[in-house]
């Protein structure tokens, strides 16, 4: 007996035309930024045209919000292997810090998009609700992190979520725009940096 294969929805559909138009679009944000790309420069540097573009989003602030969320949901497990395999307190130390300089490496642009977003935030009202929730899911990611570390020391952590969360967001901010204005040193101080913070966040050892 075969099994009759699955027919797509008209919905089904719609949301795999947007998640291709999201990957286009990501690539430009990532190289001009939230001021610059418009409906139609996005368009002009995909495979879509501007009125397909028009079609599924109706207008750039739609298309962006949308860009990143797709982006922060797929990113959002990537340090999860990294805490998976940890054994050791010190062995995950440095699993993180490798790991933190390996994103700024393979996704600068995505990172300077979203620290972009997060700043326009502070104007565009209709993108605030958005940045809240991915700032949110990515304190739980670092948390993640933090609380593993913290069991494998057997020690507890010492700051609440969000602290935590914006200390290393900070670092990696930092690092990130020491990379782009290339500095040499900027990614090998990001990982000798974290490693000397991570047991700074948590309570002394007994």
């Amino acid at each position: 007996m075969t099994t009759a294969p699955t027919r797509r929805t008209p919905a089904d559909k719609h949301d795999e035309r947007r998640r291709e138009l999201a990957e286009s679009a990501l690539r430009t944000l990532g190289e001009l930024g939230y001021a610059k790309a418009s409906l139609r420069e996005i368009a002009n540097n995909s495979d879509f045209s501007h009125g397909v573009v028009h079609y599924y989003f109706a207008d750039k602030l739609e298309l962006i919000v949308y860009c990143v969320r797709y982006y922060k949901a797929t990113c959002v497990h990537r340090y999860d292997g990294v805490v998976a395999e940890a054994t050791t307190a010190e062995g995950l130390a440095e699993a993180f810090a490798d790991k933190l300089v390996e994103t700024i490496l393979d996704e600068a642009p995505m990172h300077r998009l979203w620290y972009d977003l997060r700043s326009q935030s502070m104007f565009e009202e209709n993108l605030r609700e958005a940045v809240v929730a991915i700032d949110k899911t990515l304190e739980e990611m670092i948390w993640r992190v933090i609380s593993t570390y913290a069991a494998l020391a057997g020690r507890e952590p010492a700051m609440a979520p969000a602290v935590v969360y914006g200390l290393l967001d900070g670092l990696f901010q930092q690092a990130l725009l020491g990379h782009l204005c290339g500095r040499e040193d900027a990614l090998a101080n990001l990982r000798t940096e974290a490693v000397t913070l991570l047991p700074m966040l948590l309570t002394p050892a007994s």
